[in-house]
């Protein structure tokens, strides 16, 4: 097991990432920050907790919840109602983006409902994908093989990212 992000190197991630949100919604009254729950959505909040020191608008944290090893019949709820983030500008955030599967459930719920930009934000890029999905804001690049995996954990002044 390798650890390849410290802490350090993590919340430096997390606080370029959010420079790189700011800026590209620089015009915007209102930014949704939208977790997929378990990494992601601790993320997303480490993500919001930057943003609100850095800009004036309003950040809405929105939990996305859904079954990542079939999200195709569990679906997708999310913590907000729809008219909550409809014509907003909205940013799904997740840890790790391996095949695409959960990014690409997750963008294609919150696409059924017209929005001012729809983003994408990974901690690890894997480059595994098997779905046309990007992440548009990525702290780390990694090529993998497929036997490996990735394991992030946040604790409290103990964040890292592992490869084993």
């Amino acid at each position: 097991m390798d650890k390849i992000l410290t802490h350090d190197e993590i919340q430096h991630k997390v606080r370029r990432i959010s420079y790189q949100i700011f800026e590209s919604n620089a015009d915007e009254d209102e930014i949704i920050i939208a977790g997929i729950e378990g990494g992601g959505l601790k993320f997303a909040k480490k993500i919001v907790a930057v943003l609100d020191d850095i800009t004036n608008a309003n950040i809405v944290l929105c939990k996305v919840k859904m079954d990542k090893e079939n999200p195709l019949e569990s679906g997708v709820q999310t913590s907000l109602k729809v008219e909550e983030y409809g014509n907003k500008s909205v940013v799904l955030v997740d840890d790790v983006l391996n095949s695409g599967t959960t990014l690409i459930y997750g963008v294609q719920h919150f696409l059924k409902t017209p929005l001012k930009r729809l983003k994408t934000a990974v901690l690890v890029n894997r480059n595994h994908k098997k779905y046309p999905v990007k992440a548009d804001f990525k702290g780390l690049s990694l090529s993998t093989s497929l036997n490996e995996h990735i394991r992030v954990e946040f604790k409290s002044k103990n964040d890292a990212v592992y490869l084993e």
